[in-house]
């Protein structure tokens, strides 16, 4: 027994993933519902003063979340039941000694609310006092906010009582001015917006009441608590804008006019430089002669002050049909105006008539069409005719060869073009219009002196045919409003190479032919930058059909006179004159470490400060070890060259933030045995890193993987690669395990990621499968040029081979899965080799030649495009139709033997549902085991829960039965009929439940 327990220690000392995993049950998807995780977007906060840090544990389904607030230094912990919500909005008080939060309906509420529709479900919001944990709530809040660096106020804008009937119906609602100091609350009545500006010292307000009676724009001071009436009409004033000083505020002002559907907007500017608000008005109904006719201000874009408040810069767009336009076409058909019957009408109405058989017969006609004519126009009516609006119109597309874009393409984008806005500037005198219709888009630099646009309607049509873009570059002077093209047709293979203007506003980048270029504004000169460095900055690892794609930069120095660029290893530092550039990082060629990112620690940054110590990511290529290391200064406050690395580990480590107004920092940690959690140090060094969250609750309740192993191995045409192969829960050295094989492009990196368990769009996860006793093989794929299917044999199956030698695999049960682009794959490698006992295939390319000539729907873009510029990797089917052939899955269908699952969806937009129903009812044909799964006004992935809870219990099932020897499911051994269907489902969702 002595012995027996020595083993056992031993055993849990050295065989921590085994131990964890025995005597645990596999998850199943039953228990997925309940699995909370922390949110990956907006899930955590740090206080501004690093004293506490607050995350959201989520449902990855459809239950409720929870609010934890975490002391950093020590265990204290509040936590606050939110409802049913992924995404919550939080915020800190500027000096950290208020928390808020929304807190939603839980599910249980909603889910009751949806059986009587149109009911509103209240929001709360939760004010956390830090110190004491004091606790106010609240009721009916639509949104809030502290007031910035000030501190002493929360606003918070209340949910109408009941919501508004009709558009035009008042938009304005209880404002609530909570003081925090003293608790004492304010009402605001019939506010419809409200916006701080960064200091808090000033709040904007729109008033918008019954009647329109006593709406403004109004300026609260909250130190005085005095408020100003800026500007006070019959009118709706929107879109507050505050500058980034909080020195200047626009807005938008809306009346109504009879001439037009929507309000006529003009621009309201305030200046808060004095002790009193200096207003600034442009009305566009009072300027025919500068601004521009059959337009009017845009409500879509926020009007906004140059940082030197001289000039308001806003939107403007094509006007709406005029009501009095409309109104009379309504009256022409309900009260139709008296109009002489023509002479053609007359004729005609003779030539009709069947009784004149003589002159005499003939004149009496005359004269009757004539006294007829005569009674309509008395009684105010008319004969009756037909109309323009009378005509039946045909419903019809017409799609020209010359259309710079596709029909479908405008259908997608057609909401979005009529509301486009051009950018106009008003300088106090006269109006400007910066951009038309031969430049549209432009944005503004730093310091508000030029603007640099991209213009690509003149190579609009070709690109739309082969996926190369191309665009001239202008420059806008916005004091004047003169264009200039300043380089004409710029290839753009990556949007690495568009133009990054200078924190200055006077300079920007771009790439061209492999080299990063400086373009300075003032005097109009270009500069290579690049051409004399030992490096290249070519993203080679871009494998699609790119001309020389460049690696993206990491940005400009905060004085301008450095831009910071990467190679696909190192980062260098590189001055504007050409004169200088620095390895920064030095080992990242030879060590085979990219550094990929740098952590910007100050989000109210303006570029990069050279003077201060750079944190950067490293990733290491074949190790795949990930940390965090720093980039120092020296006594003179320069950056010295090499990197001192922090955090170097076996994991995937990232998200470095640091706290406002405190040396306290947070990052991340995670592998695929370990949850994303979050971890503290007050060091600048990142040392002793303390955890501070704890994600997945449920976590050690099941059994999981025990730990991943990387696998090298060389394709078939000699390029070197590597595959993730994630072991099944409980592994035992010398025990083969069924597994499942899944790709997608290049995906290695993720030997490190933690994935929740879930339900997924495709019915993919690996958690679940291995878990459930599985392997999970990830390998890398590489492409060649026109063989983007043959790239896949080239590079799975070698990699399978490599992996069987670790002996995890069982070889004669081995799964593959992929979803779109992974789907394909899938089609294909089962027309290439019988290796495989069972495949799933989730809405796959299988006919690379009538898929070229498809619509991508979403989008509304050709297939035809990518094909050739992206993903598809092949030329023109006309260039090289054997590419196309034998890259098709469909054109070597008899081949197949493996059993296969297709998922492919009736509204699919990204790759159309005919691709999945030509390749199943090809395999049908053959009599071969295929069953596909359509879900009903799905997409490229499920959306719905039901049907993603539904489809990934299928995929297991499938993959049961042909690699666990479990009994087949009815659904694949003999099928469903129709009449059947909803029997079965009710069966299936009891059995789910």
């Amino acid at each position: 027994m002595k012995r027996c327990l020595l083993l056992g220690l031993l055993l849990s000392l050295y065989l921590p993933g085994w131990t964890q995993s025995k005597g645990k049950p596999p998850i199943t998807w039953k228990d997925v519902t309940n699995w909370k995780a922390i949110s990956t977007f907006g899930g955590t906060q740090l206080s501004p003063d690093g004293e506490w840090m607050a995350y959201v544990l989520s449902s990855v389904a459809e239950g409720d979340a929870e609010l934890i607030l975490q002391k950093t230094k020590d265990s204290t912990q509040y936590r606050y039941p939110i409802g049913a919500t992924t995404f919550v909005p939080m915020n800190y008080s500027d000096d950290s000694r208020f928390f808020a939060f929304k807190v939603f309906p839980n599910a249980k509420e909603k889910k009751a609310a949806s059986k009587t529709p149109g009911k509103p479900l209240p929001e709360k919001v939760f004010l956390i006092e830090l110190a004491n944990r004091k606790k106010t709530e609240f009721e009916r809040v639509s949104s809030f906010a502290f007031n910035g660096e000030k501190a002493s106020h929360l606003a918070l804008l209340l949910s109408p009582a009941t919501p508004a009937m009709t558009p035009t119906a008042p938009k304005g609602r209880d404002l609530l001015l909570y003081e925090l100091s003293s608790g004492k609350t304010q009402n605001i009545g019939n506010v419809a917006d409200m916006n701080f500006n960064k200091k808090g010292e000033w709040l904007a307000l729109t008033i918008d009441a019954t009647e329109k009676a006593g709406n403004g724009l109004h300026l609260r001071n909250m130190t005085t608590g005095l408020t100003s009436i800026i500007d006070n009409d019959k009118a709706r004033y929107q879109s507050l804008t505050w500058t980034e000083k909080g020195d200047g505020l626009a807005a938008l002002k809306g009346t109504q006019n009879d001439k037009y559907k929507t309000d006529v907007l003009s621009v309201l500017g305030v200046k808060l430089r004095g002790t009193t608000p200096e207003l600034t008005v442009y009305d566009p109904g009072k300027d025919s002669l500068n601004f521009p006719k059959k337009m009017k201000i845009s409500p879509n874009r926020r009007p906004t002050w140059t940082e030197d408040l001289s000039r308001l810069l806003f939107g403007i767009q094509k006007e709406d049909l005029a009501k009095k336009e409309a109104e009379a076409k309504k009256d022409t058909v309900q009260k139709p105006k008296p109009s002489p019957v023509s002479e053609a009408e007359k004729l005609a109405k003779i030539k009709a008539d069947t009784t004149i058989k003589s002159i005499e017969d003939l004149q009496k006609a005359l004269a009757k069409v004539k006294t007829d004519s005569a009674r309509v126009a008395q009684r105010g009516g008319t004969v009756p005719s037909q109309g323009k609006d009378d005509i039946d119109k045909p419903e019809v597309t017409i799609w020209n060869w010359q259309d710079k874009r596709l029909q479908s393409r405008q259908q997608v984008t057609e909401m979005q073009d009529k509301q486009f806005s051009f950018l106009a500037m008003y300088d106090g005198k006269k109006f400007i219009r910066l951009t038309d219709s031969t430049l549209m888009t432009v944005r503004p630099a730093a310091k508000d002196l030029y603007a640099v646009g991209l213009e690509d309607q003149t190579y609009e049509l070709e690109t739309s045919l082969d996926g190369q873009n191309y665009a001239d570059i202008y420059v806008v002077d916005l004091k004047t409003g003169v264009k200039t093209k300043v380089i004409e047709k710029l290839y753009l293979p990556s949007y690495a190479s568009s133009p990054m203007t200078s924190e200055d506003g006077t300079k920007f980048t771009y790439g061209k032919d492999g080299h990063f270029y400086i373009y300075d504004i003032p005097s109009k000169t270009s500069l290579n930058l690049t051409e004399k460095l030992p490096t290249s900055f070519v993203d080679t690892e871009d494998d699609h059909n790119q001309k020389k794609p460049m690696v993206p930069m990491l940005g400009w120095s905060s004085d301008s006179k450095y831009v910071l660029l990467r190679d696909v290893w190192d980062i260098w530092k590189v001055s504007v004159d050409g004169k200088e550039a620095v390895n920064l990082t030095k080992n990242g060629r030879k060590e085979k470490i990219h550094y990929t990112t740098r952590y910007k620690l100050d989000p109210e940054e303006k570029g990069i400060n050279l003077k201060q110590p750079l944190y950067v990511r490293m990733y290491g290529e074949f190790t795949k070890k990930s940390g965090i290391g720093r980039i120092d200064v020296d006594k003179k406050g320069n950056l010295v060259t090499g990197v001192k690395p922090l955090l170097w580990e076996d994991a995937s480590v990232s998200n470095l933030s640091k706290a406002k107004k405190a040396n306290v920092y947070v990052f991340s940690r995670e592998t695929f045995t370990d949850p994303t959690d979050y971890f503290v140090s007050t060091s600048p060094e990142l040392t002793s890193g303390k955890q501070i969250t704890k994600n997945t609750p449920e976590f050690e309740k099941y059994a999981w993987s025990s730990g991943v192993r990387l696998v090298d191995y060389v394709s078939d045409k000699g390029d070197t690669l590597q595959g993730a192969l994630f072991l099944p829960a409980g592994y035992e050295t010398g025990k083969k395990y069924p597994t499942i094989v899944y790709y997608y492009e290049k995906l290695s990196q993720t030997l490190h990621a933690y994935t929740n368990p879930g339900y997924s769009g495709t019915g993919w996860n690996p958690s679940v499968y291995t878990s459930n006793g599985y392997a999970v093989f990830i390998p890398d794929i590489v492409y060649k040029m026109n063989d983007p299917g043959m790239s896949a044999v080239w590079c799975v199956l070698p990699a399978v081979k490599a992996a069987l030698k670790t002996g995890v695999i069982d070889e004669t049960k081995m799964g593959i899965h992929g979803h779109s682009w992974g789907g394909y794959q899938t089609s294909f490698l089962i027309t290439q080799t019988n290796l495989f006992k069972a495949a799933a295939a989730g809405a796959p390319l299988t006919d690379m030649v009538s898929m070229y000539n498809l619509i991508y729907k979403n989008s509304g873009t050709s297939n035809g495009q990518i094909f050739e510029g992206s993903q598809g990797r092949l030329v023109a089917p006309w260039e090289n139709w054997d590419a196309y052939y034998r890259n098709s899955p469909l054109h070597h269908v008899k081949n197949i033997q493996t059993p296969l699952l297709l998922l492919h969806n009736d509204a699919d937009g990204a790759v159309d549902f005919t691709q999945g129903i030509e390749y199943y009812t090809a395999l049908r044909r053959l009599k071969k085991p295929v069953v596909l799964f359509q879900y009903k006004g799905e997409n490229h992935g499920l959306a719905k829960l039901p049907n993603r809870k539904d489809y990934a219990a299928r995929m297991m099932e499938f993959f049961d039965y042909h690699l666990k020897n479990k009994p087949a499911p009815d659904w694949w051994s003999k099928g469903i009929e129709r009449s059947q269907l909803e029997e079965h489902l009710e069966k299936r969702i009891l059995f789910n439940k």
